[in-house]
């Protein structure tokens, strides 16, 4: 097993090259970038600048477009500089993948401070997200699953199928948006903070009142989180598990005179679990990063998700690749761990041996 590992983690060199090379080029491609962000800014502030009240009060604009006025090629050679253009692009990719296996992600091109500082100051936020869904989401999926398999057919298993497709296939955002009309004050009951994860008193709570107040201002984004992704979990529980029921090994389970509960624990179980296993890392990475990232916006929640829109709005480069990386990185670090579990889980499953 030590050699599938060490084979795993040299694999994702390239595999981790090859996906930030992708997204360089498709980055690299894409119109208005870090300078012309920047060479926008100085013309709003010139444009504002050019405005004046004459003697009488009213207010004139000087006609003064950058076009008439002109750029200094010094000065966009001078942005090219700091922010590393003066380059060939091969020669900023290699030194950016040399500078990311030390994690160092350079400072962001408009927040004036360190990638990495950006990130760790938003990741209470993700995480908090992410194991408060994930936690939901299972507590919820394997057992209404386990449930539906074993009652298929009933009124039950109809019934609970009709609500999770419902749940299924309303967006995540647009049941945000239900709650905050319905139970943050749009329209009905004003229960629940709008915005935020925590008061702007917190500091001076007890240790109780900051349980409560941060459960209080978390429930609305962690439900609309919540809402969309058991649904796919709890139809994947029910199919396996009802895979299953009906195999050999089960009617030979309980014609020994087997109970019904040592069957589905002790045989069905680690089974049927196999494939929720493998589905876990790209949950993970789902609920921890993309499905929160308009959870964030809809809350003005600062985490990894608003971080990243942010920065690919402002082709803030730095951030991008910064969090791209981190992701990535991540998610193959998962995949990893669930191959692992599978063997945990039942140790039958041997890769070394599949892979040789």
């Amino acid at each position: 097993m030590s050699r599938y590992i060490l084979r795993r983690l040299l694999l994702m060199i390239p595999t981790l090259i090859g996906i930030m090379l992708l997204n360089f080029v498709i980055v690299q491609a894409a119109p208005g970038g870090p300078i012309d962000q920047m060479l926008a800014r100085f013309e709003g502030a010139d444009a504002m600048a050019s405005t004046r009240l004459d003697a009488g009060g009213e207010v004139m604009v000087r006609d003064e477009s950058r076009g008439a006025r002109g750029i200094d090629p010094r000065f966009i050679e001078q942005l090219e500089a700091q922010f590393g253009f003066d380059q060939p692009a091969h020669l900023r990719f290699l030194g950016m993948m040399r500078d990311y296996a030390t994690f160092d992600f350079g400072n962001s091109f408009f927040r004036d401070r360190p990638v990495v500082e950006l990130m760790i100051e938003r990741l209470p936020v993700s995480i908090s997200l992410g194991l408060w869904t994930t936690l939901l989401v299972y507590l919820i999926s394997i057992p209404l699953g386990i449930r539906k398999a074993l009652h298929h057919g009933s009124r039950f298993d109809v019934w609970t199928s009709g609500l999770v497709i419902v749940g299924y296939a309303i967006p995540g955002f647009l049941f945000a948006i239900l709650l905050i009309v319905l139970f943050a004050g749009g329209s009905y009951w004003d229960l629940f903070p709008l915005r935020g994860l925590t008061s702007p008193d917190f500091h001076e709570l007890s240790t109780w009142g900051k349980v409560k107040d941060y459960l209080w201002h978390i429930t609305l984004p962690v439900v609309a989180m919540t809402i969309g992704s058991f649904a796919t979990l709890t139809m994947l529980t029910k199919n396996s598990f009802l895979d299953e029921i009906h195999k050999q090994y089960v009617l030979t389970a309980r014609a020994k005179g087997a109970s019904d509960g040592g069957v589905l624990y002790g045989h069905v179980f680690r089974n049927a679990m196999l494939i929720i296993i493998a589905g876990l890392p790209g949950a993970l990475i789902a609920i921890f990063f993309t499905g929160s990232l308009l959870i964030e916006v809809i809350f003005s929640l600062e985490g990894l998700g608003l971080l990243g829109f942010e920065a690919v709005m402002q082709r803030d480069y730095p951030v991008i690749f910064g969090t791209l990386y981190l992701y990535t990185l991540i998610g193959l670090l998962l995949k990893l761990v669930s191959d692992l579990t599978y063997v945990w889980v039942d140790p039958r499953i041997d890769f070394e041996t599949r892979e040789s």
